[in-house]
């Protein structure tokens, strides 16, 4: 049997965006799960494990811009490295509070990202992108 519930993983560094985004989400409804990963490196270890198991991997990323060690490019240039099967049905969006247009621009240009969400969330701009 297929499991057809929707995660969502969000990396975020900061606790507070990750509680109240995780509230927001809840709110929408939109996803089943959240897998929720404080650094870079703890989702690439999450996926990695879980590479083989569809049913536990995300259907979309919320990913952070600005961490520390890792920050969300450097997600960005491990994430293509896993399976185009994984990651043609797993978009991510990038989350800021970055005015720097330089991020912007990366972020834009990135062809993993669908978009960059401004901090805090709109539910409103995440249930028009999905």
């Amino acid at each position: 049997m297929l499991n057809n519930a929707k995660k969502v993983m969000m990396i975020d560094d900061n606790d507070i965006d990750l509680k109240i985004n995780a509230k927001l989400i809840n709110i929408t409804k939109l996803f089943d799960e959240i897998i929720i990963c404080q650094s870079a490196e703890e989702a690439l270890d999450f996926l990695n494990q879980h590479i083989e198991n569809p049913d536990k991997l995300p259907n979309f990323i919320l990913l952070d811009i600005q961490m520390p060690e890792m920050d969300g490019f450097d997600f960005l240039e491990e994430y293509k490295n896993f399976p185009k099967k994984f990651t043609d049905r797993c978009p991510v969006a990038m989350l800021s509070s970055t005015l720097d247009f330089g991020d912007i621009q990366r972020a834009e240009a990135n062809p993993y990202v669908i978009k960059l969400l401004k901090k805090p969330l709109s539910t409103k701009e995440l249930g028009a992108l999905l």
